[in-house]
């Protein structure tokens, strides 16, 4: 029995040691660990810039050397934007509004055409399932689809942001992906219970399908929030159909056109003359249109890639 116990101890302690020196880092984990760091670095240096160059000083921004904080603190960048622009808050909120109705409603069609698509006794399965996947390597062009938005009638109005939209054949093929990995057995208890099609859908589909919902979600919400041709073709002429990004469009054309050289002069309070610069103005407005994506991302990440894995396990 002693001896017995004495092994015991002896194999726990060696065990213990092998665990110890098993959880230490080794080089590999050294370089990994510099090269995330790297990636890091990498990844927020430019964003911080910006950054730094939106709340600084036009004029101190002049001299270079501007790393990822202000020299000379300011709003003044912001404050030519708003008071320069009227057509900012205007923006602002169909920005929001194309970005939310056209993320619920194209993520709704979508998951809709994927379940039908996913159907083994749907009839029409393969040839939709061929022509959905055409239409990602083939395209009409942008004069047929110009025609065919002009003579429905969606020229400068508000569903021209929405109805083009409805419907992505990647977002389907991910969703119907998903769809065919979740188990047989779940729809055809379903039937035996007497739930039709819609039933299934709504009350075992859809709660399945969260994570890639919210992935297709993120991509249609992340479209629209930048997308800003179709305004510069379709409503461009109606101020009041404008976008944050056509807004930035605009004056990122404008800042072109000018030497980083020129001065564009604000006000003149007291004799002191604040300036400002098109490379400040052009920083500070790329912030304004990015922070709001930033802000929702953290929020969908978990989901991003569970619901573009989990698809391609079979059941």
């Amino acid at each position: 029995m002693e001896i017995n116990a004495i092994d015991k101890k002896e194999k726990k302690l060696i065990k213990n040691k092998t665990k110890k020196w098993s959880e230490r880092p080794t080089l590999i984990d050294f370089v990994i660990a510099v090269f995330m760091l790297l990636v890091i670095v990498v990844t927020l240096y430019p964003f911080l810039h910006v950054l730094a160059i939106s709340f600084n000083n036009a004029v101190d921004t002049a001299r270079g050397g501007l790393t990822i904080y202000p020299r000379d603190f300011t709003l003044q960048n912001y404050r030519e934007i708003f008071s320069g622009n009227n057509n900012w808050v205007i923006a602002f909120r169909n920005s929001i509004l194309r970005t939310v109705i056209g993320t619920i409603t194209a993520t709704f069609t979508c998951s809709i055409l994927a379940y039908i698509l996913s159907r083994k006794n749907f009839i029409f399965r393969r040839p939709l399932g061929v022509i959905l996947v055409l239409t990602m390597y083939v395209s009409g062009g942008l004069v047929p689809t110009y025609l065919v938005i002009r003579n429905v009638g969606l020229m400068n109005s508000f569903a021209v942001y929405i109805i083009p939209a409805l419907l992505n054949a990647f977002n389907v093929i991910v969703i119907r992906s998903f769809i065919d990995g979740l188990p047989d057995a779940l729809e055809e208890s379903a039937r035996i219970d007497g739930a039709n099609d819609l039933t299934i859908f709504f009350k075992i589909i859809m709660p399945l399908c969260l994570p890639v919902l919210a992935t297709v979600a993120l991509f249609t919400a992340v479209g629209q929030w930048n997308n800003w041709f179709d305004t510069y073709l379709y409503a461009g002429s109606n101020v009041n159909l404008t976008t944050l990004q056509y807004e930035l469009m605009q004056i990122l054309g404008n800042a072109q056109s000018m030497t980083s050289s020129q001065v564009h002069q604000l006000n003149q309070t007291g004799g002191q003359v604040i300036r400002t610069t098109p490379e400040s103005i052009k920083m500070a407005a790329t912030v304004i249109v990015t922070v709001p994506i930033v802000i929702v991302y953290p929020f969908l990440q978990k989901y991003f890639v569970s619901g573009l894995t989990l698809g391609a396990v079979k059941s």
